[in-house]
């Protein structure tokens, strides 16, 4: 099974809000999987960012109980696919030995909105969730073609 880690920065606002929509919208789209989210740098002791709760409330997607936490060794063993908010978090992960071909950059990359108004909390979720749809929709056709490539070994 595909294990997937959402990373930001922190990991108090846009790893757990995309991390909380993919399993929203990997059910909706039948995606099989394993996903977890954690932060490249410092952790916040005081959870996820309120207003980040609140919009995610809005689409009916409860972070409420979210914990932060830091990256792991152990994470970066397991993990097939590495989607991540930015190129700085890509370039992190590079230096630790993580190939590129294992990093998506979620919709191009997705700003901070750490410390922001409610408008820019919810600008961010938007981009998240559209980004989480196109997310979803490469790893649709990734199992496609694993499906054909082992129903071609199966002949």
């Amino acid at each position: 099974m595909l294990h997937i880690l959402f990373v930001c920065t922190g990991n108090t606002c846009r790893s757990p809000m995309a991390k909380a929509i993919y399993a929203k919208k990997s059910e909706e789209y039948g995606i099989r999987s394993i996903f977890s989210s954690a932060a490249l740098g410092f952790c916040s002791s005081n959870g996820v960012s309120a207003n980040a709760v609140k919009v995610c409330n809005e689409i009916d997607v409860d972070i409420s109980d979210h914990v932060p936490r830091i990256i792991r060794e152990h994470d970066i063993d397991v993990t097939d696919i590495f989607v991540v908010m930015t190129m700085d978090h890509a370039r992190t992960l590079m230096t630790v030995g993580v190939p590129q071909s294992k990093i998506y950059i979620l919709g191009g990359g997705i700003p901070d909105p750490y410390g922001s108004d409610l408008v820019t909390y919810r600008r961010c979720r938007k981009s998240i969730e559209n980004a989480i749809d196109q997310f979803c929709h490469i790893l649709l056709k990734m199992q496609d073609e694993k499906k054909r490539a082992e129903s071609k070994e199966n002949e």
